[in-house]
């Protein structure tokens, strides 16, 4: 493992000392991502919980703020939610999440019933707001790929397990929802629109079923990133079939690319449980990006290569695009 670097995308919702103790011991800072997810604790909440760990240990975290949809649909919520990011962002933020409830939430619908979807005008001064204050957008839109597609055409163990214990939530089994190129047409249209709007595109641009299409946005949006949280098993899926492919593609997009895990930190596992979750996916990351072993994923069948990459490359996606994307201190990280 590297001597130091930066899980950028994990969502810290306790103030447990177990995982700060982690990161002391491997040297790792955190980007804590608020989100308006339903079984989270309030946007409120989970701010004041990484306050309180940023006070007791600094400069090891960073977190994303975020807005909700209170009060859609009245002349409330674009004010409502304004203050919500300015909130944040005076508290120490370093950019806003929009998370795959705009366009995926029943409970987001315009007047006439219709799914609201990321390109509805009504969020366009939001998205200007953004750009005059030089304010970071990172989006997850959409789910992945797969859980459009019916089971036995997933490409990964982990999501045809899930959706097929979990049927509410394969949208294959439910067409009333807008499909998953609407989505990603949706996003799309955002940053066609605001051309200057910083943006990070999380879990590989929600494309993570190709490389190929991942790249084709960070060719057409130059002022965007991607992530690569909970979506590596896709990218090792791809470089089974095709390494030098994928090998490519993270040296040609070496500056442009961010590390992450998306470690949910919600109480629901013990002490050891997350140190082990987080150790696991740390070493298996790093073997896969920076050694040549032969590895095994659990999420599908069949060995592959790791990536092999060059050293300043593994220190881009694992330490310094976070630096310059979240403003993490570079002073301490290279000491």
């Amino acid at each position: 493992m590297l001597k130091q670097f930066i899980d950028a995308h994990v969502h810290l919702n306790t103030t447990s000392r177990a995982k700060m103790e982690l990161a002391l011991k491997y040297n790792v800072s955190f980007l804590s991502i608020n989100t308006d997810i339903p079984f989270f604790e309030s946007l409120d909440d989970q701010k004041n919980t990484v306050l309180a760990l940023q006070q007791e240990f600094p400069d090891r975290i960073i977190q994303i703020t975020s807005f909700d949809t209170r009060y859609w649909n009245t002349e409330k919520w674009l004010p409502h939610a304004l203050e919500q990011i300015k909130d944040g962002i005076s508290k120490g933020a370093a950019g806003v999440k929009i998370w795959k409830n705009i366009g995926m939430d029943e409970n987001v619908k315009d007047l006439d019933g219709n799914f609201v979807m990321l390109d509805d005008k009504r969020f366009d001064p939001l998205y200007q707001y953004l750009v005059d204050n030089d304010i970071l957008l990172i989006g997850h839109q959409g789910e992945p790929r797969n859980c459009w597609l019916p089971l036995e055409e997933m490409t990964v163990d982990s999501d045809r397990d899930y959706f097929s214990g979990h049927p509410e939530y394969h949208m294959y089994l439910h067409p009333e929802f807008p499909a998953y190129e609407k989505q990603m047409e949706a996003r799309d249209h955002v940053l066609s629109k605001f051309p200057e709007l910083k943006y990070v595109g999380l879990h590989l641009f929600s494309m993570e079923w190709s490389i190929d299409e991942v790249a084709k946005r960070l060719k057409m949006f130059p002022n965007t990133k991607t992530d690569l949280a909970e979506r590596i098993c896709h990218v090792q899926l791809q470089a089974k079939d095709n390494w030098e492919k994928v090998r490519d593609f993270f040296i040609t997009y070496q500056d442009r690319i961010i590390y992450g895990t998306d470690v949910i930190d919600d109480g629901s596992m013990s002490d050891d449980e997350l140190i082990t979750r987080f150790e696991s996916l740390w070493q298996g990351h790093y073997d896969f990006f920076a050694t040549g072993k032969t590895l095994t994923a659990p999420e599908f069948k069949g060995a592959f290569k790791g990536l092999q990459l060059p050293e300043e490359v593994v220190h881009k996606i694992f330490v310094q695009n976070a630096v310059d994307t979240y403003g993490f201190k570079i002073d301490r990280l290279t000491n």
